[in-house]
């Protein structure tokens, strides 16, 4: 991609995800994602109904009044994108690649991060960490980030969500608020990864995919280009055992997927590159937030 197409881009990208994140989703993920607590923030006078577990005795004793401490949540959070820009990323039947929701979905979590003063870094993994951007705040920043994510080119095309994860876990000593951005189109067992990283991190899983791989449109013939291994299939639409047998693949490693997220505890959400992403957003954080 050359300069001149990348920066507009990334300026259209600019625009659309600063203004979610400032109209819609800025105060929602407030609330769905919390600060590590409370801290002490000042001491004020007593007044009648505070709790007297909160009274502050050294000052209490110093001005022969009783005064108590007063807390303010410690909102800052560390959130990482963890971003799959494997082969099977570059495909899409409907106008609009995963790869370019995915961008979309990433870049407004990120502007969301920064307007609650949070720090956000990005790990891009394929069956390997393709690059790693550590977390910092402000919006160069995140200019920086959609850059990335707009023209990055992997070195391989396969998948491996557990080198993503394990990435993760060695990398960011703390506890994190992690987004992790897949299709999930992977032959490797990831549980024992998820698990680690669940109980360490708040984790969110992101599936984003493409309708056909849902459901195959009767279109007679056509040839199948596997993404990640390079493998041809034909395959005959026009049988309905054939798209039948399709659905039925698709459904079961669904349910084998969501049974996954849900013994890891991990909050998960699917959208295809014809949904309406900001109606999944919004129905996740409001989720959350209760």
């Amino acid at each position: 991609m050359d300069s001149q197409t990348l920066l507009a881009k990334v300026r259209k990208l600019d625009i659309k995800a600063r203004g979610l994140s400032k109209n819609i989703f800025a105060g929602q993920y407030h609330s769905a994602f919390k600060g590590r607590g409370m801290v002490f923030s000042e001491v004020r006078e007593y007044q009648y109904g505070d709790d007297v577990r909160d009274i502050d005795w050294n000052v209490t004793a110093r001005f022969n009044h009783p005064y108590v401490k007063e807390f303010e949540e410690e909102r800052e959070l560390t959130v990482f994108l963890l971003v799959d820009v494997s082969g099977s990323q570059n495909f899409g039947l409907h106008g609009q690649l995963q790869k370019d929701i995915t961008t979309e979905i990433a870049a407004t979590i990120a502007f969301s991060a920064i307007e609650n003063n949070d720090k956000i870094g990005v790990i891009f993994f394929s069956d390997k960490i393709e690059k790693v951007i550590p977390a910092k705040k402000g919006r160069k920043h995140i200019l920086h980030i959609i850059r990335e994510m707009l023209d990055f080119k992997p070195q391989s095309k396969k998948t491996d969500v557990s080198v993503a994860l394990e990435s993760l876990n060695r990398l960011v000593k703390g506890r994190s608020t992690t987004f992790l951005l897949s299709d999930f189109y992977t032959h490797e067992n990831f549980e024992k990864a998820l698990n680690i990283s669940g109980k360490k991190h708040d984790v969110i899983a992101i599936q984003v995919y493409d309708k056909f791989q849902e459901q195959l449109p009767n279109v007679g013939l056509i040839k199948v280009l596997d993404a990640e291994s390079g493998k041809e299939t034909y395959l005959d639409t026009s049988s309905r055992e054939v798209r039948a047998a399709h659905a039925m693949v698709w459904k079961n490693k669904q349910a084998v997927l969501t049974a996954l997220f849900n013994k890891a505890k991990v909050d998960n959400i699917s959208v295809s590159t014809t949904d309406d992403y900001v109606k999944a957003l919004t129905g996740l954080f409001k989720k959350r937030a209760k």
